[in-house]
């Protein structure tokens, strides 16, 4: 039976980790003493819905976690140091520090060791986040104990809910361009203006004429789209950005 260490301070541990050619030392107390961190733990690097889900939402909502307070995000994972530091580069994880605890000593003092021999990878982490606030454990976010790799509570946007009830989510969007165009060009600077955080598809490198048209049944270009939805190009963004700051404004008023 998994254990919620919800008030109690996390164990005392080493984390070894390399910077550049070194071996560096971190100690829990580097990482939480007089902080507010979240911690999300996961069975491995490279493994499929830590690469494809946990660590890319916590990495786009670091952001919003800070301006709740929150100085860090971490990833701990029973891993070694070159395997998370390789792991960190292929995510492109910028905003999450990588912390390796390779014996499991941190994961083990959390209750949180667990066998995975049934897949050949030994003793690993359960899947699950936490809150602390100066060494102690505010909050704990335990995946069921159950056959598999359940993932449904330890995720970012529970953490996000947790920390701000209601609160409006970072948009998620997405500029399909291409190199040279000043429409793509002006809707890019729009979204810096407006302080919209957006990722940006280039044709020819992450996607050809025909996906385009497929996708948003159109050839020209930039095409803007906003969670899910398509807004067009940048004349389409402009209005968008209009209506949508109105309506701000309407909901901060009432």
């Amino acid at each position: 039976m998994l254990e919620n260490r919800e008030g109690q301070r996390v164990p005392k541990t080493q984390f070894r980790t390399r910077v550049d050619h070194d071996w560096v030392n971190v100690s829990t107390d580097d990482v939480f003493a007089g902080k507010t961190v979240v911690v999300f733990s996961l069975p491995g690097a490279f493994t499929p819905t830590c690469s494809s889900s946990h660590v890319p939402r916590f990495d786009q909502l670091t952001d919003r976690f800070r301006q709740l307070g929150v100085d860090t995000v971490a990833c701990i994972s029973v891993n070694d140091a070159f395997v998370m530091n390789e792991w960190k580069e292929a995510q492109k994880a910028e905003n999450v520090v990588f912390l390796p605890d390779g014996n499991g000593e941190f994961t083990d003092g959390m209750g949180m060791l667990v066998g995975k021999e049934d897949l050949g990878f030994g003793k690993r982490s359960w899947r699950y986040s936490m809150l602390v606030k100066d060494g102690v454990v505010e909050k704990m976010f335990i995946e069921p104990e159950k056959p598999g790799d359940p993932y449904g509570v330890s995720d970012a946007d529970t953490m996000l809910e947790y920390l701000a009830p209601n609160s409006a989510k970072p948009l998620d969007v997405a500029v399909f361009s291409r190199k040279g165009c000043p429409h793509c060009a002006r809707a890019k600077g729009l979204l810096r203006d407006a302080g919209i955080a957006f990722e940006v598809l280039e044709l020819n490198e992450q996607y050809t004429d025909r996906g385009l048209r497929a996708v948003a049944d159109a050839t020209s270009l930039p095409q803007v789209f906003i969670n899910g939805d398509k807004v067009g190009g940048a004349d389409d963004l402009e209005n968008w950005l209009a209506n949508n700051a109105i309506a701000d404004e309407q909901r901060t008023a009432a």
